[in-house]
């Protein structure tokens, strides 16, 4: 089970960058009917925790003798470098199940692509599933292996899903497809040149106001 240690913090800081540069990274838990409460969680420990739990995956928070289980719900990054400022945990109830989006792994070669010189098209990025939270995958594995024709398509009933795992996504909805490459050529518009010639010839003679008054 992955773990996250976490100490109590006031809502209103003063200085969060402060603690940021300690290497404190500001959180808020909540759900399961609890009430919010402000967190610090240690950087380092967050970040190989993210890196192998993502946001699908059961992890452990101690706060103190307290045991809560969560998904880390939102990572709050900095726009220049990336890391991240601030996160936001959501308590679950292990014996409920609940709904969450999971990523998807493309694995295999497509034969649509090699063979054929097809261009792979990935339409969908992650699929929403039902699960215990103790059940609930890092990740789902999509096998283009299955693309071996030009417009060879993967539906989401293709996917495998774990034990104890359900599909929310419609079954019917494209995961991956192979199209012909080909390049995109713009059509050139006409240009009609007497047209041009008109207007330019138009703006020659047109006589400007005269700004002189008659005594």
């Amino acid at each position: 089970m992955l773990t996250l240690t976490a100490e109590r913090r006031e809502i209103f800081s003063k200085d969060l960058d402060a603690e940021r540069s300690k290497g404190r990274l500001p959180a808020v838990i909540y759900g399961a009917e609890n009430s919010a409460e402000s967190l610090f969680l240690d950087f380092k420990e967050f970040n190989k925790v993210l890196a192998s739990a993502g946001e699908s995956t059961l992890v452990t928070v101690l706060l103190g003798a307290d045991k809560k289980d969560v998904l880390i719900h939102e990572v709050a990054k900095h726009p220049i470098s990336g890391q991240a400022v601030h996160v936001d945990l959501f308590m679950v109830d292990v014996k409920k199940p609940i709904q969450v989006e999971v990523p998807l792994v493309f694995e295999g070669v497509a034969g649509a692509v090699k063979d054929f010189g097809g261009a792979l098209i990935k339409v969908l990025h992650e699929l929403e599933v039902e699960a215990l939270p103790k059940d609930l995958p890092h990740d789902l594995i999509v096998d283009i292996s299955l693309l071996t024709q030009l417009d060879s398509q993967i539906y989401v009933s293709d996917v495998k899903l774990p034990v104890g795992v359900t599909m929310i996504t419609a079954m019917d909805e494209v995961v991956a497809s192979v199209t012909e490459a080909g390049e995109v050529v713009e059509e050139e518009v006409p240009i009609d040149i007497s047209e041009i010639e008109v207007e330019k010839k138009g703006k020659t003679e047109e006589e400007p106001e005269s700004t002189e008054t008659k005594e």
